[in-house]
């Protein structure tokens, strides 16, 4: 069950951002010839080094966010890899690095949780936007006037926020369902539980992450 269900999962999160991105790319006018895929390649990779104008914070924040994805793919390759592609539970050397890297990436999620708080808080920028996801009328249409969002906000920004908040809700069941099967307090069934809320929390987590991953790499592209 939790295999076809993951399988279906990442098929339609990364058919989605797959059709996201040729749509976006074919909006824009972009040209699929091998010069400019080569461009975008090494753009994308150029990505994963600080810029010279970042302090020491900005660029110790960099390095952590960078452990903590190479952290992600390492666990989302050890603990998916075997259920998905081979329908066998984790075990062996899979378990032994998904168990060495885990702890590191709950430390690095831990600290990019206290660096990015605050710049993904949402503030009433975002209130004209609610209202009309509601369908309200706003009473105070000169005070709602004037929260009205900044032309650099937009609904991927929104997006942005609303996945780094999936992330750290969803890092919660995750961890402590692991730390909880390691104490004699539960007898079978609800070690089963327990291994079932970290296989599937870890699963929306996992796609949460991708999300977030892909937008903002968006965000990184338009600059």
């Amino acid at each position: 069950m939790f295999r076809m269900v993951s399988i279906i999962a990442f098929l339609v999160v990364f058919g989605g951002v797959c059709v996201h991105c040729t749509a976006s790319a074919m909006a824009k006018g972009y040209r699929w010839r091998p010069i400019d895929v080569l461009r975008t390649l090494v753009h994308l990779f150029t990505l994963f080094f600080w810029e010279q104008k970042l302090s020491l914070v900005g660029v110790l924040r960099k390095l952590i966010y960078l452990l903590a994805l190479l952290c992600f793919v390492v666990l989302l390759i050890t603990g998916f890899y075997p259920v998905v592609a081979l329908g066998e539970s984790i075990s062996g050397y899979f378990l032994m690095v998904h168990a060495t890297f885990a702890p590191v990436f709950a430390a690095c999620l831990a600290v990019l949780a206290v660096f990015w708080a605050d710049s993904c808080r949402f503030d009433k920028n975002y209130w004209p936007w609610l209202q009309r996801v509601l369908g309200r009328e706003a009473v105070d249409k000169a005070g709602v006037k004037k929260y009205e969002p900044r032309p650099s906000d937009g609904l991927g920004e929104l997006l942005r926020k609303i996945c780094f908040w999936l992330i750290i809700l969803l890092a919660l069941p995750v961890i402590l369902s692991v730390v909880l099967s390691m104490f004699p307090l539960f007898g079978t069934d609800g070690q089963h539980f327990l291994l079932n809320t970290h296989r599937y929390s870890a699963l929306l987590f996992a796609l949460a992450a991708i999300v977030h991953i892909y937008l903002i790499i968006l965000a990184k592209m338009k600059k």
